[in-house]
C-alpha cells in the first residue's frame, strides 16, 4: 500500500514461510519506447545505437523481432550488465527464486540470427547467482526463425506451446494424432533430449495467461475480446478449443458433464506426462474469463479469479492428480524415456500397447483408438533409486471400450488409481488382471503393486 521496497520483500518472504517459491515473469526484450516514432520514454535518449537493434540499412529505425516496435540489444556488453544486475537484484535483494524470459529467444539473437551460445546465455551459465536459480525461457519471438522450441542451453527450462495444441487437438477430436500425443507423454524428447538437458526442461501447459483458460477451451471456439477495443482483433486464433456444440454456458446438463469430463482429461494429460507441469491460476476451480482469450487490459471482473463460484468437484480432483504424482516418482523422472532395455529386469522402460495387448507397430500409430502406455524408471536409473515398478496409462477419447492390460507375475497385480470419468477422479480402488473396462472419453491410471496390497 505505501510502494516501499520492504513490502515486495515481505510478501516473498511470507510466501517462502508457506513453501512457496516465486519466479518473475520479466522482460528484457523491449522498451516502452514503441518504434522509431514513438515517445522518448527509456534508453532511445541515452544510448539509441548501443541499447536497441536498428536495421543496417537504415540505423534510424529499429529491427522488429518483438512485435512491440523495438528490440532490445542484448549482445551489447552494457546492455547484457544491466540485465544481469537487474536479475541479479530480484534474487539477492528481493528474495526471487527464479524468472519466466519473455520472448526469450530475443535475448539469444546475434546479427545473424539466435545463437544458442550468444553472451546473455554465456553470461547466465557462468554467473555464481543466477546459475542457480530457475531460468524458463519463453522459447520463441516473431522475427526471423524466432521459434526455437527446444534449442535453449541448460540450466534453461522452455514452455512447450507443441504440449499445449497437441493435447487440445487430440481431445477435440482431430485424427491422426495419436503420435503426437505420445511424444508429448514422453517429455518431448525429440525437442529436449540433447545437451545433456534433464526430462523437465519441458514446461507442460495447457493454459496460460495469455489465451483461454480450462473452462473457456470447452465452452467457446471462437475468441470474444470486443472488451478489449480491438475490435476482436488481438489474442491467439489458433485456439484448438471446443465448445460442444453451444457457444459459451449452457443449461444440458449432457453437455456440462462433458465438458467436465474434458477439463478433467486435459489435466490428466497435463499431470500424467514427463517434464515439468505449469497449471494456470484458477484452472483448478473452472475459472472463465467468459471467453476472452487476450484479458490483460482487463483489471476486473473479467481477469479476476471468481472464488465465489469455484468448482469443488474440479477443484478436490486437481488435488487427486497432484498427490499422485507426488506420490510416484516415475511420473517426474529427470531422465528421459526411449524404450531401452533396463539393466535391472531386461524390460523397456517405455512400452506403448494396442487396446488388444499386442505392442504398438508403425502402421497403428496412424490408426484410431486408445493410446497406452506402460511406464518405469528410464533404462540409465541407478538401481538405488528404483522406487516403484510400473504405471500404465490409458487415453481414450473414443467410445467405452475394453482394454487388454499387461501379464503381471503372480504377485503382483495392477490397481486402478484414478478414473477420469469419475468427478473428483477416485475410482472404486479396484485390482485389475488380464483386462479392465475403459469408460469413454475417459484417462486411467493403474499402478503396479503387490497383489495383497
Amino acid at each position: 500500500s505505501s510502494g516501499r521496497i520492504e513490502e515486495v520483500q515481505t510478501a516473498i518472504a511470507g510466501l517462502h514461510e508457506a513453501g512457496l517459491e516465486v519466479l518473475l515473469d520479466v522482460v528484457y526484450n523491449h522498451t516502452g519506447e514503441g518504434n522509431e516514432l514513438g515517445p522518448t520514454l527509456s534508453f532511445r535518449g541515452l544510448d539509441n545505437a548501443s541499447y536497441y537493434r536498428l536495421l543496417p540499412q537504415d540505423r534510424s529505425k529499429y529491427i522488429n523481432d518483438t512485435g512491440t516496435g523495438n528490440t532490445v540489444n542484448a549482445e551489447h556488453p552494457m546492455v547484457l550488465r544491466l540485465i544481469l544486475d537487474s536479475l541479479r537484484y530480484w534474487v539477492e535483494v528481493m528474495g526471487g527464486d527464479g524468472f519466466r524470459f519473455d520472448l526469450c529467444a530475443t535475448l539469444g539473437r546475434r546479427a545473424k540470427g539466435f545463437d544458442l551460445s550468444a553472451p546473455f546465455f554465456a553470461a547466465i551459465r557462468q554467473d555464481p547467482v543466477l546459475s542457480g536459480v530457475k531460468l524458463i525461457a519463453e522459447p520463441w519471438d516473431i522475427g526471423p526463425g524466432g521459434y526455437q522450441l527446444g534449442a535453449f542451453p541448460t540450466p534453461f527450462h522452455e514452455w512447450n506451446d507443441k504440449f499445449r495444441d497437441g493435447a487440445r487437438r487430440y481431445w477435440r477430436g482431430e485424427r491422426g494424432r495419436i503420435a503426437d500425443l505420445a511424444d508429448r507423454l514422453s517429455g518431448a524428447a525429440t525437442q529436449f533430449d540433447h545437451s545433456a538437458r534433464p526430462a523437465t526442461a519441458s514446461i507442460n501447459l495447457i493454459t496460460a495467461h495469455d489465451g483461454f483458460t480450462l473452462r473457456d477451451l470447452t465452452e467457446y471456439l471462437e475468441r470474444h475480446n470486443e472488451a478489449n477495443g480491438e475490435g476482436n482483433r488481438d489474442g491467439h486464433g489458433a485456439n484448438y478449443s471446443d465448445n460442444f456444440g453451444v457457444e459459451g454456458p449452457s443449461d444440458d446438463p449432457e453437455i456440462e458433464a462433458a465438458r467436465a469430463q474434458r477439463r478433467r482429461n486435459l489435466l490428466a494429460t497435463l499431470f500424467l506426462s514427463q517434464g515439468t507441469p505449469m497449471l494456470l491460476a484458477g484452472d483448478e476451480i473452472a475459472n472463465t474469463q467468459g471467453g476472452n482469450n487476450n484479458a490483460y487490459a482487463q483489471d476486473n471482473e473479467t481477469g479476476w479469479i471468481d472464488w465465489a463460484g469455484a468448482d469443488d468437484a474440479l477443484y478436490r480432483f486437481t488435488q487427486r492428480l497432484i498427490a499422485f504424482r507426488q506420490h510416484h516418482p516415475i511420473l517426474r523422472q529427470r531422465r528421459f524415456l526411449h524404450s531401452r532395455e533396463r539393466p535391472a529386469d531386461g524390460l523397456p522402460d517405455l512400452f506403448w500397447w494396442r487396446a488388444d495387448g499386442d505392442m504398438m507397430e508403425d502402421g497403428d500409430w496412424r490408426r484410431e483408438g486408445p493410446l497406452c502406455a506402460e511406464l518405469r524408471m528410464a533404462s540409465d536409473t541407478p538401481f538405488y533409486a528404483e522406487t516403484e515398478v510400473a504405471i500404465y496409462l490409458i487415453f481414450n477419447r473414443g467410445k467405452a471400450c475394453e482394454v487388454v492390460l499387461p501379464p503381471t507375475p503372480e504377485t503382483r497385480a495392477w490397481r486402478l488409481a484414478s478414473d477420469t470419468s469419475l468427478a473428483d477422479g477416485g475410482s472404486a480402488d479396484r485390482t485389475c488382471r488380464g483386462r479392465t473396462a475403459v469408460p469413454a472419453a475417459s484417462v486411467l491410471a493403474l499402478v503396479l503393486e503387490r497383489a495383497d496390497g
